[in-house]
């Protein structure tokens, strides 16, 4: 099997908006078909006040807006993956817009690990059926008249996938911006190994294709950017560019990795996520509730 599953289409140019959510330094995106009204969501985010335990709406709303006032049919709600430091909003655009959510097959792995970890009970779904649509590699969905593409991509979580449509590749948590490197692969199912594998699959598609960032930070200060290209990646990535070797990429991210604090947010996002957006079941009081597993991560 070739490392790419399908022939990629440069001549496709979608339309992409981005919306930044500052207190996670999260990006998400409408990707619009240009011959259309058909869009897609990739990785909303719904807010929340941790410490106070209150969720609100503020970034989703934004999207709402935007599709809304451009007159959009929303088909597809995208997770590249489980993401550790921001919930997804996608059930609430879901039941405001419509469309169908889907996320990588691998979704599985990963509700069966953190299952455990969070000590759910059997109610609590291992099978991935919370999400409209399971991925695997080579499959493919249509935004209007848009064929996006779908790879496999592990290592910072079994799950991630990236997507990709023409010209423009949504990559999750798998690259960041060449300046900063590559994501960490130390969460439970992840593995740097993996990741190195897995980011030479993007680095394989075409060097004019447009690559899309889930999150950027602003290294040394600079202004936040989430658009780059396979070419610049592979020209100036700190971690992967410029011919670096596996060995040398699993070094560097076992040992940088090991330095690494845990994601403000992963506990509510990860309980969260797993259920694609959904919170926990209320009790019969009618409340819903977060659990804090002592050393469990």
């Amino acid at each position: 099997m070739s490392t790419i599953p399908f022939t990629p289409d440069l001549s496709v140019k979608p339309e992409v908006t981005a919306f930044f959510d500052a207190p996670t330094n999260t990006i998400s995106y409408i990707v619009k078909d240009p011959n259309s009204t058909s869009c897609a969501v990739i990785d909303s985010v719904m807010d929340i006040d941790y410490a106070a335990g209150r969720i609100s709406y503020e970034g989703a709303d934004e999207i709402i807006a935007f599709i809304e006032k451009h007159n959009l049919k929303l088909e597809w709600l995208i997770e590249t993956h489980v993401h550790a430091d921001h919930l997804s909003a996608a059930p609430y655009i879901q039941g405001k817009l419509g469309g169908k959510l889907g996320i990588g097959e691998n979704i599985t792995i990963v509700q069966d690990t953190f299952g455990k970890i969070f000590n759910e009970g059997t109610e609590f779904q291992r099978d991935g059926s919370q999400f409209d649509r399971l991925f695997t590699d080579g499959d493919s969905y249509q935004i209007g008249g848009l064929t996006t593409h779908v790879m496999h991509t592990p290592g910072h979580t079994p799950a991630c996938m990236t997507h990709v449509v023409g010209n423009a590749a949504f990559v999750g948590d798998t690259l960041f911006m060449p300046d900063g490197g590559s994501a960490r692969a130390d969460f439970p199912g992840g593995d740097a190994r993996t990741l190195y594998r897995s980011i030479q699959r993007v680095l394989a598609l075409p060097r004019e294709t447009r690559l899309f960032m889930c999150h950027d930070y602003g290294p040394n200060g600079r202004d936040i950017q989430w658009e780059t290209s396979v070419g610049d990646e592979i020209d100036h990535n700190i971690h992967v560019g410029k011919g670096t070797d596996e060995d040398t990429f699993v070094k560097m991210r076992e040992e940088r990795d090991a330095t690494l604090a845990m994601p403000k947010l992963i506990i509510p996002s990860l309980q969260v996520n797993m259920r694609a957006g959904q919170l926990p079941p209320k009790d019969e009081s009618g409340k819903s509730f977060l659990k804090v597993p002592l050393n469990g991560l």
